[in-house]
């Protein structure tokens, strides 16, 4: 998985090393912009950089790209980034190639990114080999090459970046580009979840769940997914919930499982809504209510979570919670049909068997029953014995109540 380009330097990490040949004024802007008075900073380095001095020439394409002491102006860094990238400064050379990634202040241009980004990453600097290495996992601005992507995610991470350390860790958890090694891939993702990398918090939490490269371990499982949550990861926050819910690995807790369900729901998370919507409905850890019941499962449904969208076909074929549509029902059948879920094709075979909301049609209703039998699910099995065989009466499944990680 690519993960984000990243953003070099926040403002107060403009304190940059110092080269010998600095020019003087480059040390009082230095000092300046710690202070936070860019304006002051402003006025030693343009000089600088106007004389050619390449990391006078950076910090001002990073003022006008974050907007510190100078109206924010993309063309205007991208400007100052070049100047400083076309002199051999590594970081302007990373930024350029971010800012020709994005299409933020010149055209978009993958290929010249790539470039620029090699440049930077044959130098040492260890955010375009973190950029390097993604680009060439993923065949964006060059041919995939997954072996030197895992080359260049390797050097940045041995130099300690955070996010290379996880995604060399994924690398060794497919396959890909390197040797399949869950033991190895556990060795990264702890040195990057120890730095506070919450992708690499989750993957340990997943990890020690399944018994994946260390013992499996629910209690494990629990501390890990907790610190991920913590800093936002949305999935772990919804798997942090479901333990709450289940009770493994930590003491049952529903109204704490609502909680991580809920900030997990409110990102977006499609499961997490779901799950939400499944407690809102039964009453557990929130006081029962219908129509928060009926919004979570639609969010979700809306999203194309199957279990969500066949929740609300049963709605809308019953009347129950919601006015009866059969139109919609037969919809979000199909949709959650169309995924495999084996319950809405034998839901959706019934509508055709009965003609409910749909013509009468017995080869539609027989394959879909087929298909829903062929998953083992009972009540398939039962509606196409009935239609290939003796009378039985026509069976549909309920709505599902069950939450899962």
């Amino acid at each position: 998985m690519e993960l984000t380009l990243k953003r070099l330097i926040a403002a107060a990490a403009m304190a940059l090393c110092l080269p010998l040949s600095a020019l003087a004024g480059f040390p009082e802007g230095l000092e300046a912009a710690e202070k936070g008075d860019y304006l002051a900073a402003l006025s030693h380095w343009q000089p600088l950089a106007a004389e050619g001095q390449a990391a006078a020439q950076f910090n001002l394409g990073l003022m006008y790209e974050t907007g510190k002491g100078v109206p924010k102006d993309a063309a205007q860094a991208v400007a100052w980034y070049r100047k400083a990238a076309d002199a051999g400064y590594a970081r302007a050379q990373n930024n350029l190639a971010v800012m020709l990634a994005r299409g933020d202040g010149v055209a978009k241009d993958d290929i010249l990114a790539v470039s620029w980004y090699r440049k930077a990453a044959e130098q040492g600097e260890v955010d375009a080999q973190y950029n390097l290495g993604q680009r060439l996992l993923n065949g964006r601005g060059a041919a995939k090459d997954e072996r030197q992507a895992a080359v260049w995610l390797g050097k940045a991470a041995d130099a300690g970046d955070a996010p290379a350390q996880f995604a060399i860790g994924q690398l060794h958890a497919t396959g890909r580009g390197v040797e399949r090694d869950e033991g190895a891939a556990i060795k990264w993702y702890t040195m990057a979840a120890e730095q506070g990398e919450r992708n690499a918090q989750y993957a340990l939490g997943v990890a020690h769940a399944n018994g994946r490269g260390v013992p499996r371990s629910d209690a494990q499982a629990v501390v890990w997914y907790r610190k991920a949550a913590e800093s936002g990861h949305a999935l772990a926050q919804n798997n942090l919930g479901f333990r709450y819910q289940s009770g493994r690995g930590v003491e049952r807790n529903e109204t704490l499982a609502a909680e991580w369900y809920r900030r997990a729901a409110m990102q977006g998370y499609a499961n997490a809504q779901f799950n939400l919507g499944v407690l809102y409905g039964a009453g557990r850890g929130v006081p029962k209510d219908v129509v928060q019941e009926v919004l979570w499962y639609s969010k979700a449904a809306a999203q194309g979570l199957a279990e969500a969208q066949y929740n609300m076909a049963v709605m809308f074929a019953s009347g129950q919670h919601v006015p009866k549509d059969l139109d919609q029902a037969l919809t979000l059948y199909r949709k959650a049909a169309d995924q495999g879920h084996a319950n809405a094709q034998n839901n959706l075979g019934a509508m055709y068997e009965a003609g409910e909301g749909v013509a009468a049609n017995r080869d539609e209703a027989l394959k879909w029953y087929r298909l829903s039998a062929a998953q083992g699910n009972e009540w398939g099995v039962r509606n196409l014995a009935k239609m290939t065989g003796g009378p039985r009466p026509m069976d549909t499944m309920s709505a599902s109540t069950g939450a899962a990680e």
